[in-house]
């Protein structure tokens, strides 16, 4: 065990946004002879810490909401010129430390560093003696290219924490595998918008390395945008978006002009209590995109010779004053009216009420006739008085002597096809917050394991007997957290797959209900749960998807109710049903319609909001449904499923 020498105890501020981090790191280091003299969050409170304590080292988190470690690190060594800066962090990037190091930080520690070496690490960080090497690693994190360690070669009572972590990190670097070699630009990049990793695709876009983009404000790479990204940052730390874009154009060699230009989508990776980690960005080159749409636009202000013929496009002409002048059968078909109904009315009865009060059409017109054409997209009114998603071109038409005679109009109903773009943006949203939440998701339980595991096994004598069942339940409730994520991952791929079996079978209805009773008490919920069956009955349902579907609803309950969970079983003539209550204020009103959609997510809990989603279709595979029960006078709000005895 790693120790301080002679009676000196070297005074720490610790600085992390996870608490189990903090309480894993706190015990190595009390118990090495360090003596922790606070806990802060967030780089405003590692300020406030440092100046009051003036510890001799502050152990600082690199990535937390509201204010990160890099942005405080000037700030704390301005007050604090006499304590030791040392980085913690997640990201394993060696640009990153050469950054921290440059703004002033004594040494930077990745996260991976077993805790047996943090203490000694530290001490060679206060000796200014820190080594530039890669971190001591637990063996159990030596993958990929480096020794695997074999359960058989582990310590007694070892074996299986050491294979569990090792195969959780080897999807850890297969996820960052895959980032670096995306075609597409992908950074990630702190709360207030500081790269802290890059991959080459987006360092080529920037003309640069990926080590040169590690610590820059992305606000300096976006040629004019910075207020924008700052806007759509906030929109995700202080409003809760969980996904925006913005465009801007790219940096050019110096003296050209920016030509290109890209579509930032910006996700966030957020904790169990909905606070932002980290900010992923997409960068896609679309400057092809926009020289397309610049060539159409000048192929239309050529187009002067209207066809009458054509069925897909309302093509008439305005004169100077916006009065129609002529029709087409397009029109006709688009917009409802006939010829004789609609020439020599305004083109601005076309408009919703609300853009004629702000005189929209008619800035349409100004802006035609100063850039030579106009185009956009927006609502149109057809003669019923129905709405259609319009494109439109608006081009100004001159005679053979160069004088304004009016206006050629292009319309095009895209009502389906901006339904479908809807469609696509959606799934796409769905898939990148998908991703960010299981990147987050995986990362709290696999640093507890790891970090609990390590602890057992080195000093497992030394430990209290309590120590070390607080430390087991912590591997055990993690490890539960990633089965059940896997899971609900797996099954809700078979379900949109539409591949999900079922292997129904005769099952005990008071069996089905203290089985997931037991499950909960195994996954460490210290929470009570009553089971009540009135009335014994045997019916048939797959008993590992009905299995799960239950273990998520209990999951809901301990999650965001209160204590005692209860778990009803009833039978009806043809049908039983299960309820699932707690003793919380149930669902806030504006949830409810929403509750068993994909992705519908409430409260701090950062689930993937996959849960109900499935109950629902686990219950509809079995020719049943669920319903959420909201609370009435005397009854608690529950969960309840109805399966029929016998299903087809």
């Amino acid at each position: 065990m790693s120790g301080v020498a002679g009676n000196l105890r070297p005074s720490v501020v610790l600085v992390d946004d996870s608490r189990e981090v903090r309480a894993l790191v706190r015990r190595r280091l009390e118990s090495s002879g360090f003596e922790v003299v606070a806990e802060g969050s967030d780089g405003d409170e590692a300020i406030l810490l440092t100046h009051r304590h003036e510890p001799t080292l502050l152990l600082l988190d690199t990535s937390m909401p509201r204010v990160d470690g890099l942005e405080a690190l000037p700030a704390i060594l301005a007050l604090s010129p006499l304590t030791k800066v040392v980085m913690f962090t997640g990201f394993e990037e060696r640009d990153l430390a050469d950054h921290a190091r440059e703004l002033g930080a004594a040494d930077f520690i990745e996260k991976s560093i077993s805790l047996d070496a943090l203490p000694d690490r530290l001490l060679q960080s206060l000796a200014g003696a820190t080594p530039d090497v890669e971190p001591t690693r637990d063996p159990a994190l030596r993958v990929a290219g480096q020794e695997r360690v074999d359960e058989r070669s582990a310590p007694p009572g070892q074996g299986p924490f050491v294979q569990e972590q090792a195969v959780l990190t080897e999807h850890v670097q297969q996820f960052r595998d895959l980032f670096d070699r995306a075609e597409i630009g992908m950074a990630a990049l702190t709360s207030s918008g500081t790269v802290v990793r890059a991959n080459p695709a987006l360092a080529g876009l920037m003309g640069a390395a990926p080590a040169d983009l590690v610590g820059v404000d992305y606000g300096r790479l976006t040629v004019g945008a910075g207020d924008a990204l700052d806007r759509r940052l906030e929109d995700i730390c202080s409003f809760g978006e969980d996904l925006s874009t913005f465009e801007h154009r790219l940096p050019a060699p110096r003296g050209e002009e920016p030509t290109r230009i890209v579509r930032v989508t910006l996700a966030p990776i957020r904790d169990p209590k909905r606070q932002v980690l980290y900010v992923f960005a997409q960068v896609h080159d679309i400057t092809t995109q926009r020289v397309m749409e610049v060539d159409l636009r000048r192929s239309e202000e050529h187009f002067r010779q209207l066809v009458a013929a054509v069925g897909e496009y309302a093509i008439f002409m305005l004169d100077t004053d916006g009065t129609v002048a002529s029709w087409n059968a397009g029109a006709e078909r688009i917009k409802g009216y006939a010829a004789h109904e609609i020439v020599g009315r305004s083109f601005e009865v076309f408009y919703p009420a609300e853009e004629r009060a702000t005189d929209h059409p008619r800035r349409n017109l100004e802006a035609a006739l100063r850039a030579g054409s106009h185009a956009e997209e927006g609502w149109r009114v057809r003669k019923d008085g129905s709405r259609f998603w319009a494109s439109v071109v608006i081009s100004p038409v001159y005679d053979d002597a160069g004088h304004h005679i009016g206006f050629a109009k292009v319309t095009r109903d895209q009502t389906k096809q901006r339904d479908h773009e809807e469609e696509r943006r959606t799934f796409l949203e769905q898939r990148v917050h998908l991703l960010a939440v299981t990147a987050h998701e995986l990362r709290a339980p696999m640093a507890v394991i790891d970090g609990s595991a390590g602890e057992l096994r080195a000093d497992w004598d030394e430990l209290p007997v309590a120590m070390r069942n607080d430390l087991l339940e912590g591997i055990r409730s993690s490890a539960d957290r990633l089965r059940r994520l896997a899971a609900d991952l797996s099954t809700a791929s078979r379900v949109y797959g539409e591949t999900l079996t079922l292997h129904p079978d005769e099952i005990s209805l008071t069996q089905a209900l203290r089985s997931a009773s037991r499950r909960s008490r195994a996954a460490s919920f210290d929470v009570p749960i009553e089971v009540e069956a009135p009335q014994e009955v045997q019916f048939h349902a797959d008993p590992v998807r009905l299995g799960q579907a239950l273990d998520n609803l209990i999951d809901n309950a301990v999650r965001h109710g209160r204590p005692p969970v209860r778990l009803l079983g009833l039978v009806d003539d043809d049908a039983i049903r299960i309820r699932v209550s707690d003793s919380g204020p149930g669902v806030p009103r504006d949830l409810e319609p929403h509750l068993f959609e994909r992705f519908a997510m409430g409260g701090p809990s950062g689930a993937t909001g996959l849960g109900l989603y499935l109950v629902r279709e686990i219950a509809r595979g079995h020719g049943g449904d669920v319903e959420y029960l909201a609370a009435a006078a005397g009854e608690h709000p529950a969960f309840e499923i109805s399966l029929p005895r016998r299903p087809a």
